[in-house]
């Protein structure tokens, strides 16, 4: 009796003790997730998606209208607006602006984009594989596709990632005794192989423009107001702070010819009071200074940087 005692007891203290902790677990749940941090949305402008290979060029064969790479660029456009991280900008005078950024210093910064993506289809190949047995046949089609990728940062003009990625895709049709499914070839596959490359570079290109803390710019500093660029669809909103900083100094490394940026230094703390603008590309935040004070005649050597929590 008194062994039957003592296992009830051990029961009810162990439930009591498990019920205790699971209790302290639900509480402790929310705290963590009302301390997730808001991502400040960058501002991409895809340049060039070209298809550097054979496939589809004809005698009548349009550079500027070519299907495959409108189609990579398309699909490089929905994923990256699917991350909810990026704005993605439209730029209708893009080759223009590549040309001009190619024979100025600071051509690239006229984008008017945190980044540039340049891309394009370097391989492209389809097959069909075939296996023939007794009573039965099985068919393949393959299509592969090779992607590659550059990340520029507008503010320097560097490439500051550069890839390549493969992909694939394929539709097996089997056939016993004459019975089963027969297919032409898939059109569908050449999105699939494309899509499955491109999906490799992604997160890549994401964790790059994210690394660096997001920087907006000092648009005018007078009397009237402090008006800085980026708004509401970046996700700038009334009250949030951010840091001033005045550009660190600029040397050339002798080995590349490459102008390197040092690091900026902190000059203040500016707090946004409103936010207006129609179009990601004329938005504008109007701010205060919380602390410290800049020089309203120099407002290219500052910028103002989002604070790290």
């Amino acid at each position: 009796m008194k062994k039957y005692i003592f296992i009830l007891l051990f029961i009810c203290i162990s439930g009591a003790v498990y019920a205790q902790r699971k209790v302290v677990e639900v509480e402790t749940e929310p705290t963590s997730q009302s301390e997730t941090a808001r991502m400040l949305k960058r501002k991409v402008a895809i340049g060039r998606f070209s298809n550097e290979t054979q496939y589809a060029k004809g005698l009548f064969y349009d550079k500027e209208n070519d299907p495959m790479g409108k189609q990579a660029l398309d699909i490089l456009s929905t994923r990256l607006a699917a991350s909810g991280k990026f704005i993605l900008l439209e730029r209708n005078d893009i080759s223009q602006l590549l040309d001009e950024a190619n024979s100025t210093e600071n051509g690239f910064q006229k984008i008017g984009a945190d980044y540039m993506i340049i891309g394009s289809i370097t391989q492209y190949g389809r097959k069909n594989l075939g296996d023939a047995k007794v009573f039965s046949t099985t068919k393949t089609q393959i299509v592969e596709a090779a992607v590659s990728i550059r990340l520029v940062d507008v503010s320097t003009g560097l490439i500051i990632y550069s890839d390549e990625a493969k992909g694939d895709a394929e539709l097996k049709t089997k056939t016993t005794m004459g019975i089963g499914g027969r297919a032409d070839f898939d059109a569908t596959l050449s999105d699939k192989a494309i899509s499955a490359a491109i999906s490799k570079l992604v997160e890549n290109i994401i964790n790059k423009c994210t690394n660096k803390p997001w920087r907006s710019y000092f648009l005018t500093y007078d009397s009237d107001a402090v008006i800085v660029s980026g708004g509401a669809s970046q996700g700038i909103s009334v009250g949030d702070v951010f840091a001033v900083k005045l550009k660190g100094k600029t040397v050339k490394n002798p080995q590349t010819g490459i102008n390197i940026e040092l690091p900026g230094k902190q000059v203040g703390k500016v707090e946004v009071l409103s936010v207006a603008g129609d179009t990601p590309e004329t938005e504008y935040s109007i701010v205060s200074f919380k602390e410290g004070e800049i020089d309203g005649t120099q407002l290219r050597n500052y910028y103002i940087e989002e604070i790290k929590q």
